[in-house]
């Protein structure tokens, strides 16, 4: 889920594992040898200069995707290995590093995976490695039930965490590590595939894994997409494509986009406003009664999210669209959306807040609302994983934010330790037991002493909280909320 929502990243920032890296830049010897045939194929490995978020030149390892010829100069797609897709970029032939050059093996002619035809050249092998977790028995594991003490540590020493093979992590009291994935996030082996938008990567191809809309006007804002998203391959060509920030229908130019506007009534997403409070409101759109609406609004997240996969049937869906309004109309911010019925206690499928909107608070309140309809709801909620790097680092902080804030509000009557459960953080918050206990491991603050568990929460841990959530500024007012739960069980029909 993808998913939104969430920081904008740096243009340089660096995903876990990433391979090292040479400063110095190597000279291009343009006269190397490149192939049997003298030119750059599709599959190679090579270094290739680029900028970090420090603006340094750095020549990382990446793999050629695909080459086109534009008025006779070859442009080269390029992933670069152990980084996040988005940074996939064209570049020329001056950016290439030939003398260390990679050529794709030749395939062997043994079955593939699946018994499945590969769909692009063979890439020089790669080592695979597993992480895998080690839990020793003697550790105890927090009762769902057991009452545990929270008290405050003198001082602000910490116990260290113990760092766990192949990962990078920066420490910081809130839990907005760089980390992309988490062992403990319950990310399964294989993506479930009955009503989810988990993307299945058995049949990524060439076309995929390559970003095919250069640009997306979308009312006074310019976005530039991140991944693939399937829009009709005759759009994929127009250095823009226009859309109508009501409706999200695309035009191939602003003659067509003009002429919609002429005829578009719309002024805010359809569906139910089901809050509002100054300027910020959320409508609730079904996929089934709003199909049109709910397929683009699917297209435009789907350049911003590539853990996800689209699926036109939006039926099984809800949408919870958040606007900002203006005398113009309501404009959106960003979205996430649910299934009617989940099994596993999901309570979102995808959430995305649009690049123009992060860094501004408005994933946390997307993520605070899922967990406030939970709470009408009676239930408790989950988002639906694997989440995106950036979903993650929203997911965290909101999770260590709202658990700090209950365990830093306790009181005790009797003047002894102030005790709580898991169960009871879960019930008051609406977040499952399972990303309760996972928090609580992330931020360290569980001990077992003398036969009981103690949360302990240091100097740095209570500053770090408070210093947040001073800048915590937009938050959901429940009073607000005008929302009634329906029972889609009972439904003879969506």
């Amino acid at each position: 889920m993808a998913e939104v929502v969430s920081p904008v990243p740096g243009a340089g920032r660096r995903e876990p594992g990433e391979v090292g890296r040479a400063r110095g830049p190597p000279v291009a010897d343009t006269g190397a040898a490149l192939s049997p045939q003298g030119e750059i194929i599709e599959g190679c490995r090579l270094p290739v200069l680029r900028r970090n978020q420090d603006n340094e030149d750095e020549w990382p390892l990446a793999e050629i995707l695909s080459v086109k010829d534009i008025s006779g100069r070859k442009l080269f797609y390029v992933h670069y290995i152990d980084f996040n897709k988005r940074l996939d970029e064209w570049v020329t032939h001056e950016r290439l590093d030939l003398k260390k050059i990679q050529f794709p093996k030749k395939e062997a002619k043994t079955p593939t995976k699946n018994g499945l035809p590969g769909s692009r050249p063979g890439s020089p092998e790669r080592e695979v490695k597993r992480k895998v977790e080690v839990v020793s028995p003697a550790t105890p594991v927090p009762s769902e039930t057991a009452p545990a003490s929270v008290f405050p540590q003198n001082g602000s020493a910490r116990r260290a965490v113990a760092a766990q093979p192949g990962r990078k992590r920066k420490s910081n009291c809130l839990g907005t590590d760089e980390d992309s994935q988490d062992s403990s996030d319950g990310i399964p082996s294989a993506p479930r595939m009955t009503g989810s938008l988990v993307s299945d990567r058995s049949h990524d191809d060439i076309v995929t894994r390559m970003k095919n809309i250069e640009c997306i006007e979308l009312g006074r804002h310019r976005l530039k997409p991140w991944y693939f998203s399937p829009y009709p391959q005759e759009l994929t060509t127009l250095p823009v494509l226009y859309l109508c920030e009501f409706c999200l229908k695309y035009g191939r130019s602003l003659k067509c986009l003009q002429r919609h506007l002429t005829k578009c009534d719309l002024r805010h997403p359809p569906g139910n406003e089901i809050y509002r409070k100054g300027t910020i409101s959320f409508f609730e759109i079904d996929g089934r009664k709003n199909k049109s609406y709910s397929q683009n609004l699917c297209l435009l997240a789907k350049c911003f999210l590539d853990h996800k996969t689209l699926y036109y049937d939006t039926d099984p869906f809800l949408f919870y669209v958040m606007t900002e309004y203006d005398c113009k109309g309501f404009h959106i911010v960003g979205y996430f959306s649910k299934e009617k019925e989940s099994t596993e206690d999901y309570n979102v499928a995808c959430i995305l807040t649009l690049p123009p909107y992060q860094r501004r608070g408005y994933g946390k309140l997307l993520i605070e609302f899922s967990y406030e309809l939970s709470k009408v709801e009676g239930k408790t909620g989950t988002p639906e994983k694997p989440l995106s790097d950036l979903g993650l680092l929203s997911y965290r902080s909101y999770w260590s934010q709202t658990i700090l804030e209950i365990l830093m509000g306790l009181k005790s009557d009797s003047g002894e330790r102030p005790q709580i459960t898991i169960n009871e953080i879960s019930e008051i918050t609406s977040i499952k037991k399972e990303d309760v206990i996972s928090t609580l491991q992330y931020l360290n603050l569980i001990n077992y002493y003398k036969g009981q568990y103690i949360l302990t929460l240091s100097e740095d841990i209570v500053d770090g909280h408070e210093r947040a959530m001073l800048k915590r500024l937009l938050r959901i007012d429940s009073k607000c909320l005008h929302f009634t739960p329906k029972d889609w069980s009972k439904r003879g029909k969506w």
